[in-house]
């Protein structure tokens, strides 16, 4: 196991507390506007590609589109922190977004879903932006303390998050008064609220935490680690079991909730559900990924790593059943989504929890880097399976198919933390 950073080991003093207030404020702030960005496009975008395609198999490569650009802007972005603190790594993730949603807007005036999946690429930088947040998050943690203050980062894209989908009928309306056709308005919208998130963290994330935190613990940024992101993570990974584990779990619980969740606007709709109620199932979905969040947080930092990361296997389970059980009650498709949402928070905060702790902060960006681009990787590979399935199968085998994933990653989980001889509880409890 490597060395854990001496950043989080210190009492932290008076100074260090309070910029990690500010710094927890400000990352909020930009969580709740990017939020609105990222839901909107998350409630839509399926549908959107499905009218212009006229191809439900088609459509699920929307959800590929965003999350296969979180993954491309994940590196650009470790890259960026590394060099230039975390400010400058998520101003590029929310100025890609917002480059994204205006490409999007162009691309439905014109009619285009061949333009639309590119500029839905870009929009995935919210998303790259949103999860770096968490991160950045981290940096300046006390001991014991950087799950429950990774888990408010994340709790504080509720409001955003659960509010998006439910403003994409009134900006759909607001939009077609400004002269766009149906369906643009709503990434006009979440133009602006990329926008606004860029500026938060631009003016306001000063001083900026990852640099604080490197002059604290006494080093300088990482050639290796800013120029070769990729190859100072393996090789970090390769000597810390520890991160290497808690990157399998985040990428399979990011699998799993991104494959349902993105054909669940689609089957809903072709179930004859109104946009208002597709809006309503994303929005409880979304609720139940960050809502919780602080409790999961909290539950990380007392009871350990790997209770938690197995009660998210085991709600992803219980979600992906109820998915494959649901049929056309659309009440059940809404418990299966807010249960998916659950879990998914158990293994993103968990595992990035983990990831953070076990890595010195020299490396730290570069290996953070590293999961969110595979977790995207991962993500966007089960969109396009979910697409296929669902064009050619059925939701229900999806959920089949999503359960089998699950039920494999925590028994092996369980062996591997058995084999270890530790549950692995925080460190220095």
């Amino acid at each position: 196991m490597t060395s854990t950073p001496t950043t989080a080991d210190a009492p932290p003093s008076a100074h260090l507390r309070a910029v990690q207030r500010r710094t927890l404020i400000v990352l909020s702030a930009a969580q709740i506007v990017g939020g609105v960005g990222v839901a909107v496009g998350l409630a839509l975008s399926s549908v959107v590609v499905d009218q212009l395609s006229g191809s439900t198999m088609i459509s699920g490569f929307a959800g590929t589109a965003t999350v296969l650009g979180a993954a491309l802007l994940a590196l650009p972005t470790a890259k960026a922190s590394s060099k230039g603190g975390r400010r400058s790594g998520l101003a590029l993730a929310y100025l890609a977004a917002l480059l994204g949603c205006a490409i999007s807007v162009v691309a439905i005036n014109l009619g285009n879903w061949q333009l639309l999946l590119a500029g839905l690429v870009l929009v995935g930088g919210g998303s790259a932006g949103n999860l770096a947040a968490r991160y950045s998050a981290t940096d300046l943690s006390p001991r014991n303390h950087a799950a429950r203050h990774l888990s408010l980062v994340v709790w504080a894209a509720t409001v955003g998050s659960v509010a998006g989908p439910n403003l994409a009928e009134p900006a759909d309306r607001i939009g077609m008064e400004a002269g766009l056709v149906g369906k643009a308005g709503p990434f006009a919208f979440a133009a602006l609220a990329f926008a606004l998130a860029l500026l938060i963290v631009f003016a306001g994330l000063r001083p900026d935490p990852l640099k604080l935190a490197r002059e604290h613990d006494g080093r300088k940024p990482s050639t290796e680690a800013g120029n070769r992101t990729v190859r100072t993570a393996w090789r970090i990974l390769r000597t810390t079991p520890m991160a290497r584990q808690a990157l399998v779990m985040i990428a399979v619980s990011h699998t799993a909730m991104v494959s349902i969740m993105s054909m669940t606007p689609v089957k809903l709709h072709h179930d004859g559900a109104e946009l208002d109620v597709i809006g309503i199932v994303i929005s409880l979905h979304i609720a139940g990924m960050y809502v919780m969040s602080p409790v999961v947080g909290w539950l990380a930092d007392k009871a350990g790593r790997v209770p938690v990361l197995l009660l998210g296997m085991g709600l992803l389970l219980v979600s992906a059943v109820l998915a494959a059980t649901a049929g056309h009650q659309v009440w059940q498709v809404t418990v299966a989504l807010f249960v998916l949402g659950l879990g998914w928070s158990c293994g993103l905060v968990a595992g990035s929890a983990l990831v953070s702790e076990s890595v010195t902060i020299d490396g730290r960006t570069a290996v953070q880097g590293l999961s969110d681009l595979l977790m995207n990787v991962c993500g966007a590979t089960g969109t396009v399976l979910a697409g296929v399935i669902v064009g050619g199968l059925s939701y229900g085998v999806l959920g089949a198919g999503v359960g089998v994933m699950v039920a494999l990653a925590g028994v092996w989980l369980a062996l591997a933390a058995r084999r270890s001889g530790a549950i692995w509880r925080p460190r220095n409890s």
